[in-house]
């Protein structure tokens, strides 16, 4: 199938031009400057008016968790329902990760995520392994991960017990990603202290969600932060620091990066919109003060007062934070956060946004934060190039994968519950519940394909494929 995209300005990472876009199967094959070839001469099977709308690559989420056991449960949307509300929202690649918990075989876990992915998603996929738990036998299946075009991996500094490392299994196991060429992810979060935190508030009567976010204080990720940077600068392993949220821990990045290290860093949505004070004014007549819950992540909001969700979009203008992706880990109000509903501690930690990321960006050049081509940067060029799909993802250019999104400006969304108010998560509530985009996804492509258009839906269960991927562009 052939598509001729009309009228619309192309928005790249480098810039923006007025362009026709031809498709020709899952390939984009031409830039056609408008006037200079007749359109009647082009035989395409369809024609995309994006007259007065930016034409800009499908939206890379680098961080998303379908299905992740959390707390006694699992993230409330499937790879079928969140890939889906990924194509609703903009995004036509995810890269979710590959769990291996202490005590279980790295092979393991990631053959499981091929089993939960495969066939079931809308639009294409790659996974991050996670290392739980670091031993000879974990080190040594990772020297079969770029083979499987798994480029990177995580580790965590928080979740003693299930997911932590301690400082001697971190410089081992970045010692092996600097040999192979991994990219090392960290959650940084100093988790030992941060239980210690969590259980003095609990005893004290402090149970409700606003204490999640006091117990996770922000010296717990700037120190961790700095923890990880000097272990990354001694082993020389390059290091991505995923879901920041607090300034002083951006400014520990900020401090690496101007040293020449290469050390990167990620926010998502919630550190740039909602905070820690909005969390404590939550209040509903269904939960009570535990409507708070909705918003209980980790690491967490941060206070909006003391200037982290301004230190965010800064980050971003200063290039001293890299990329947005959402940590999308959806869990319902119903029957899953309210396992917390007499101790924080017990609250599945996870916000859904997956379907949002691209609008709330954009929101951002509407709101003159950032530039279009910084967006498109942003959402789109900067994953592919960090985690090795640029090329066939990320640029809209002759030879690069049909990942298409046609955003119209003039339109508007309405994100939330209710009448006029829908999201496709798989979710009873909505974090975002109430906010207003400046701007609309009108049409999504995947490798060729119309996901949506016209308000509807026309993708089919099964049509992304497994994302292999090269080694990071950044890698020195």
């Amino acid at each position: 199938m052939t598509i001729l995209i009309t009228g619309g300005t192309v928005v790249n990472a480098t810039g923006t031009v007025l362009a026709d876009v031809l498709v020709d199967g899952e390939k984009i094959v031409a830039l056609l400057t408008p006037g200079t070839t007749p359109l009647g001469s082009i035989n395409a099977d369809k024609v995309i008016d994006a007259t007065g709308k930016y034409v800009i690559p499908g939206g890379i989420d680098a961080h998303t968790h379908m299905q992740l056991p959390f707390g006694g449960t699992q993230a409330s949307d499937t790879f079928e329902t969140g890939t889906t509300a990924a194509a609703w929202g903009g995004t036509t690649s995810i890269i979710d990760f590959a769990v291996q918990k202490t005590g279980e075989r790295v092979e393991d876990g990631l053959a499981h995520w091929h089993e939960l992915a495969a066939g079931n998603c809308a639009i294409d996929y790659g996974f991050h392994q996670i290392i739980g738990g670091v031993d000879e036998e974990s080190l040594k299946a990772m020297e079969n991960l770029v083979d499987e075009g798994i480029t990177s991996y995580k580790l965590f500094m928080a979740y003693p017990g299930v997911f932590y490392s301690d400082d001697a299994q971190i410089l081992r196991a970045m010692q092996k990603a600097r040999e192979l060429g991994l990219l090392t992810m960290m959650h940084a979060e100093n988790g030992p202290a941060i239980d210690v935190l969590a259980a003095q508030l609990a005893e004290s009567g402090k149970t409700g969600p606003y204490f999640h976010g006091i117990a996770r204080a922000w010296q717990m990720e700037e120190e961790a932060t700095h923890r990880a940077i000097m272990l990354s600068d001694l082993t020389e392993a390059p290091l991505y620091i995923v879901h920041m949220s607090a300034k002083q821990a951006v400014e520990q990045v900020a401090w690496a990066r101007d040293k020449g290290k290469n050390v990167f860093g990620e926010t998502c949505p919630q550190y740039l919109y909602l905070s820690l004070e909005k969390q404590l004014g939550a209040r509903s007549e269904e939960w009570g003060d535990f409507e708070g819950a909705k918003w209980v992540c980790s690491t967490p909001l941060r206070s909006e007062e003391e200037g982290h969700l301004e230190a965010m979009w800064q980050g971003l203008r200063t290039n001293d934070l890299q990329m947005v992706s959402t940590d999308h880990c959806p869990f319902c109000m119903k029957d899953q956060k309210e396992l917390g509903k007499d101790d924080f501690r017990a609250i599945p930690n996870g916000i859904g946004s997956i379907e949002h990321r691209v609008d709330l960006l954009y929101q951002g050049v509407v709101d003159g934060r950032i530039s279009l081509p910084r967006w498109v940067e942003l959402i789109s060029t900067t994953p592919a190039r960090m985690f090795g799909l640029y090329g066939r993802k990320g640029v809209i250019q002759p030879g690069a994968d049909a990942d298409i999104v046609v955003y119209d400006p003039a339109g508007h969304t309405s994100i939330g519950l209710g009448e006029g108010r829908t999201h496709h998560m798989n979710m009873d509530h909505s974090a975002w519940e109430g906010f207003e985009i400046d701007g609309h996804v009108d049409v999504t492509i995947s490798r060729g394909t119309v996901l949506i258009e016209n308000g509807q839906y026309l993708g089919t269960k099964g049509h992304g494929r497994f994302l292999k991927r090269d080694l990071t562009q950044y890698l020195v």
